[in-house]
């Protein structure tokens, strides 16, 4: 049963015509991801569907009685409103005390808040999970929520989508986090020039599809290409035999990425990344450090030693106020620690995209602000110019010469990323790099990145954008200590669901208590840097193994036809896998000993 219906709907504000005669349909129960370029007729496609916003023309119908929740990208409360007032309304305590839905949505939600607290003593971040929690706490047959994971972090995203995947009411929300497209959305529309593009599946499915439809178009075209150069022949020449028409075949969606290289050449741009910087880029030895100043605010590292060397890619995660920015603040030179010494090397070119926007010259040029920095840059193997690089970062044509005065916050933070850029740091700290960027300038955002040598470290509550770009995942655990995961982020909700990481407020309240473990278990800061240059050397014999393996298959496919030269390459690729086997599973105990 559609519970809304679309038909021959058109909308344009000003003279941009965004929706240009839509007809679709929302059923019951479905679950719907809705993408495209900012600016594109998102926010204008479920407003009209939610009856927010009326059409210039075109039919909207919904079904009787239709219950639809909308959580908006601005919420207006009440500023002198109590918390428990905006969320549960005229509800009684017993009432929503005794259902356990609402007790796990404030849990997760509201949790470290004060329901008694005034809506205006709340920050950002707050407000919007009051207003999600007030939405998911009420009936509805649909839900549309816009950017829903704006100032959530990872573990709260990935709540929300087990939650709404539970949800019997259908679902249809705006979001440029593709792991969380994936986890709830069983459809994708795609809203572009004017039209909407459907598509079965969530954001995996719908990449793969809409390269297959590329590459039926593209075989289409081809195809009405040679047809007019055969009828062209054929007037030129007369009616001779016509030759069979060419042949297309659809391949299966592993075809499409068969031929595709890996995103990165790992050991490559290590060996750029080491010849830029040397063997030491930061070494943290006994550091301890607190949010708000010396001895002052949460405590972020208690006598924490760590080193991050050349070409380390590394995705930083943590709640909400666990340290993660004032460590790259730390890392930057902006804060010193409490105790302990940061060792930078001399070779170090830092580069620090922090939360705050830079002042930019408002009345210059786009394209003007970026060459002041740089005109050309090579990145990889690739030498781009400055007005390349913008196209790439959606500043298109006419965009590149916008006032800088008239730019978006988004748009702002596109161009001060690219002056970071060009400036050709060797080091790059990233603090939530993907806001306000939609989803196409997030791939070429990552493409740029996959050949950049240097040293990465990105804090980003993006969980795919964190797994595209980086290559380990560290985390703040609440127990003063930079804490490595072999398992990614996965691990790190693991951790928490079993309720061995702290929260920030646990862990700067009584850091040691909680987490202290017996003297004789804890590896002492000597032991530690020895096993940290230990589990760098062990990555650098992993890297020299997997060349020595391609170099092999190389010489394999080249030996072909020779019997006895094939029966030496084998005898070697199988020696190079047992040795790879055994560095990886000491990688792993000298992993699992630094993490303890």
């Amino acid at each position: 049963m559609n519970l809304v219906n679309l038909e021959s709907v058109s909308h344009a504000f000003g003279p941009k015509a965004l929706l240009t005669g839509v007809s679709l349909g929302v059923e019951a129960g479905e679950r719907i991801g809705v993408v495209g370029r900012n600016g594109g007729g998102k926010t204008t496609l479920v407003s009209i569907i939610a009856g927010e916003l009326t059409p210039d023309s075109g039919r909207v119908t919904h079904t009787r009685n239709l219950r639809v929740g909308v959580l908006a990208q601005r919420d207006l409360f009440d500023p002198d409103a109590p918390i428990r007032d905006i969320v549960l309304g005229e509800k009684a305590e017993h009432e929503w005390a005794g259902d356990a839905q609402v007790r796990e949505i404030l849990a997760n939600l509201l949790g470290d808040l004060d329901l008694s607290a005034h809506a205006g003593a709340l920050s950002g971040g707050e407000r919007r999970r009051t207003a999600l929690a007030k939405l998911l706490i009420g009936d509805h047959d649909l839900i549309v929520l816009d950017e829903p994971t704006n100032h959530l972090d990872i573990e709260a995203i990935a709540w929300l989508a087990g939650h709404l995947s539970a949800r019997k009411s259908a679902l249809l929300v705006v979001t440029h986090d593709r792991w969380f497209l994936d986890a709830v959305s069983t459809r994708t529309w795609e809203v572009v020039d004017g039209s909407v593009e459907r598509y079965e599946g969530g954001y995996a499915a719908f990449v793969l599809a809409k390269a297959e439809r590329a590459r039926i178009a593209q075989a289409a075209e081809d195809r009405r290409q040679n047809l007019m150069r055969k009828e062209i022949a054929w007037l030129r020449r007369g009616p001779p035999a016509r030759t069979s028409k060419p042949k297309f075949r659809i391949n299966a969606a592993e075809a499409l990425i068969a031929d595709v290289p890996p995103a990165r050449e790992t050991v490559e741009l290590l060996r750029f990344a080491t010849a830029r910087l040397g063997k030491t880029v930061y070494d943290l030895e006994n550091v301890t450090l607190h949010a708000g100043g010396p001895n002052t605010g949460p405590l972020v590292l208690d006598h924490c030693t760590w080193q991050f060397g050349p070409g380390d890619r590394i995705g930083l995660i943590g709640v909400n106020g666990s340290g993660k920015s004032t460590v790259l603040r730390l890392l930057s030179g902006t804060v010193t620690p409490d105790e302990g010494k940061l060792v930078q090397g001399r070779t170090v070119k830092l580069a620090h995209l922090s939360q705050e926007l830079a002042e930019l010259d408002p009345t210059r040029r786009v394209l003007e602000t970026v060459e002041e920095i740089r005109k050309y840059i090579t990145v990889g193997k690739k030498e781009w110019t400055a007005s390349q690089l913008l196209e790439r970062l959606g500043f298109k044509g006419e965009a590149q010469w916008k006032v800088v005065g008239d730019l978006s916050g988004g748009e702002r933070r596109r161009l001060q990323l690219l002056r970071l850029i060009m400036d050709e740091p060797n080091v790059l700290l990233l603090d939530e790099p993907t806001n306000d960027l939609d989803i196409e300038t997030l791939t070429e955002l990552e493409d740029l990145l996959d050949g950049w040598p240097g040293t990465l470290v990105v804090v980003s509550h993006d969980r795919y954008f964190l797994e595209r770009v980086s290559d380990r995942t560290v985390a703040l655990l609440g127990d003063g200590r930079l804490s490595m995961l072999p398992g990614g982020v996965d691990e790190y909700l693991e951790r928490r669901a079993a309720g061995t990481a702290l929260s920030a407020r646990a862990a700067s309240a009584e850091p040691v208590a909680v987490v202290a473990e017996p003297a004789e278990k804890k590896v002492s800061q000597k032991e530690l840097r020895e096993l940290q240059k230990e589990l760098s050397r062990l990555e650098r014999q992993l890297d020299k193994l997997s060349e020595r393996e391609a170099k092999v298959h190389a010489q394999m496919a080249e030996a072909a036809s020779d019997f006895e030269k094939l029966g030496k390459l084998d005898a070697e690729l199988r020696d190079l896998g047992a040795q790879k086997e055994t560095t990886e599973l000491e990688w792993m105990e000298l992993a699992e000993r630094i993490g303890e």
